[in-house]
């Protein structure tokens, strides 16, 4: 039961500030843009199901994947990092609308958007690159030690990324109330600023992969 224990709070608290669900609704809004609150619910709750699976593969089979491909983690970091830093750079440059919207937008087509649940609001929205890295890193220390402790402590790992996706469920479904009393213009404004730290957290994660791969060459970079 001890296994179970820390291994529940290290899974939880290591995907915490990787998935931050409050940061990840806020560039889950931008992308969706205005939508019934219906759409916003079971948006989130698919995101939230897929999520949890995503996460339950990269622990059970990520590993072997990419043994399999013969992919590194830098590798990994690098073209996710440069795939954050896209998504962010086409959101921070994409053009305000003239005022508040109306039916058109909020009639916009739901297929559209349940097209886009897995790519990209499961990957690389909600679990990126650096999420890849946690899930691989926690698999391989819950694997050590007797049957019976690995055992307890996968069901950790799996509790806490449960819920992890509880949390992005519960963040995802209500982000429209966190911009409901705000003007359009400071709402535009927010969401420029998280699209702006969507390129920043792209960047430094490719960057890191890209640090990693040139040491390994024998290249400081400084």
């Amino acid at each position: 039961m001890g296994e179970f224990i820390k291994y529940f709070g290290f899974a939880f608290s290591a995907l915490l500030p990787v998935i931050n669900p409050i940061g990840s609704a806020l560039v889950f809004l931008g992308l969706v843009g205005e939508a019934r609150e219906q759409v916003f619910r079971s948006l989130a709750k698919k995101i939230a199901i897929s999520t949890c699976l995503f996460l339950l593969a990269m622990d059970l089979a990520g590993a072997a994947v990419l043994r399999l491909f013969g992919i590194s983690l830098p590798v990994v970091q690098l073209a996710g990092g440069l795939v954050l830093a896209a998504m962010g750079w086409n959101l921070l440059n994409e053009k305000d609308t003239a005022g508040p919207s109306t039916t058109p937008s909020l009639d916009r087509p739901e297929p559209e958007l349940q097209g886009k649940v897995f790519y990209p609001f499961t990957f690389p929205v909600t679990a990126g690159p650096g999420v890849l890295v946690v899930m691989l890193t926690l698999s391989a220390h819950a694997s050590k030690g007797t049957l019976v402790e690995a055992v307890f402590a996968q069901l950790g790992v799996v509790s806490g990324m449960a819920l992890m996706c509880v949390a992005v469920f519960i963040c995802y479904a209500y982000a429209p109330k966190i911009t409901h009393k705000i003007s359009p213009s400071t709402a535009h404004g927010i969401l420029r600023v998280i699209a702006f730290i969507l390129l920043c957290i792209g960047t430094q994660i490719a960057w890191n992969g890209f640090h990693t791969l040139m040491s390994s060459k024998g290249l400081v970079l400084r």
